[in-house]
């Protein structure tokens, strides 16, 4: 069956299904999803966990052998399989077998980005709509943020004036996982009373040393001494790289789009005027970054991105910080 995320704590409590596909494009609401899932399937005793990613050097034959292994003293287990391009591949063939009889002892969560269209017809997706849930994740439409932020900050017991809001909706632009942690930072900054512009306006000023947004800043600056002190700080504070990555990435696009506006004899501040881009620091940056940087290295950097990315997620042997650190040095050049 397919199913909304706000459908999935009631789901959860009539029982768990064998398996579960959490599908989009907002890494926090699928994160979140899988966290609701992850906590109920360990109240039910699957507290032992193996994790795939499935890219190139996955061998699907160790996935179906895990299938068909004895869990270690009799403990309960959560398969995931991690599917970044939305497709399944070689894997087709192993859930095709696993899903018409799946193991008593197994829950399986497929942590996928949209999925693609062409798995939709494909027979192991029908057989996991027959045995499991299906749920879908969509993003936020712009005309919506402001509403879903309201309600994010509700949850966590804040209350922010129409201003404080429409000032932090312009600065985070959509992007849900910085707005989830800017908001837990708030928490932390107001103490229990109303946050209006002025306390937003502290807050980030407070917060300059480590602010994922003073960082992106810096970076597309080549300020290196700089980015290089607001990332260990943020390594030592345990923030999230996810969240200033696609900050970063949206940013380092739209530097090239900035670049390809200019040779077509369009100026900087009309463009970022149509692009919504009204904070004149921001402006200032993407204009410093498109004279700048070159093409070759927008590229390097988005590379760099992507290293990033795979390492906070748990894939490769290097962690996440060494990359951002050779990104910082990339866009000093």
């Amino acid at each position: 069956m397919k199913a909304q995320p706000a459908q999935l704590p009631q789901l959860l409590k009539k029982g768990l299904a064998p398996v579960y596909l959490v599908s989009g494009d907002e890494p926090l609401l699928v994160q979140e999803c899988c966290d609701q899932i992850r906590q109920a399937a360990r109240k039910a005793g699957y507290g032992d966990r193996v994790t795939y990613h499935a890219d190139q050097q996955l061998d699907w034959n160790t996935v179906g052998e895990e299938f068909g292994a004895l869990s270690l003293f009799a403990e309960k287990r959560r398969i995931e399989i991690h599917l970044p391009n939305g497709k399944l591949g070689d894997g087709r063939k192993i859930l095709e077998q696993v899903l018409p009889e799946p193991p008593d002892d197994i829950i399986l969560i497929l942590i996928s980005a949209r999925l693609d269209a062409a798995e939709l017809r494909r027979k192991w997706y029908k057989l996991l709509q027959d045995k499991g849930v299906h749920v879908t994740v969509w993003p936020v439409d712009n005309d919506k943020f402001i509403g879903w932020l309201q309600q994010r900050a509700r949850n966590q017991n804040l209350h922010l004036t129409r201003g404080a809001l429409d000032m932090l909706a312009e600065r985070l632009e959509g992007n849900l996982l910085a707005a989830a942690q800017e908001l837990e930072r708030l928490a932390l900054f107001a103490n229990g009373e109303t946050i209006d512009e002025d306390t937003v306006e502290k807050a980030v000023q407070d917060s300059a040393r480590f602010n994922v947004f003073e960082l992106v800043t810096e970076l597309l600056q080549g300020n290196a001494q700089s980015a290089q002190r607001i990332i260990g700080f943020i390594q030592h504070e345990g923030e999230n790289p996810l969240g200033l990555l696609s900050i970063l990435s949206r940013d380092l696009n739209l530097v090239l789009e900035l670049q390809q506006a200019v040779r077509q004899r369009e100026t900087p501040g009309s463009f970022l005027k149509q692009r919504g881009i009204r904070q004149p620091q921001r402006a200032r940056a993407l204009e410093t970054a498109a004279r700048r940087l070159s093409r070759p290295t927008i590229y390097q950097a988005l590379a760099l991105c992507s290293d990033v990315d795979r390492t906070a997620k748990g894939y490769g042997k290097l962690p996440p910080w060494h990359h951002l650190r050779d990104l910082a040095s990339l866009m000093a050049k």
